[in-house]
């Protein structure tokens, strides 16, 4: 499900993770940035990861790291990313932690808003 929301009609917080995915993207020279917020505001932050053994998508690597810290649910996240949507596989990792109404941001290698879309 799309969300009606323009880069403009975020709040502090979602433009605050927007620009840590871009961050993250940026200073580990890797395809994708993301972050995700869990349900008591901390961040976590992270870029693709391409081993010869593991091979995971920016926000499914946010999204484990939140969950190896303890988080118990999301409230949003964010990816940096020249893709167009965010992958099924992405949001069905959102979805796993943060149940279907989380949003998911994708924003593109500018940092600006490209689609808000539910992980559900």
């Amino acid at each position: 499900m799309t969300l009606n929301r323009e880069h403009d009609d975020l709040g502090a917080e979602d433009l605050k993770i927007i620009t840590l995915a871009r961050s993250a993207r940026a200073r580990n020279g890797v395809p994708e940035g993301a972050a995700v917020r869990d349900e008591t505001g901390r961040t976590y932050v992270a870029g693709t990861v391409d081993l010869e053994s593991l091979k995971l998508s920016a926000l499914r690597t946010a999204v484990a790291m939140a969950v190896a810290s303890g988080a118990r649910s999301l409230e949003a996240a964010a990816v940096v990313s020249a893709a167009e949507t965010a992958s099924d596989d992405d949001r069905a990792a959102v979805r796993d932690l943060g149940g279907a109404d989380t949003p998911v941001l994708l924003a593109g290698l500018d940092g600006r808003l490209r689609v808000a879309v539910t992980a559900g």
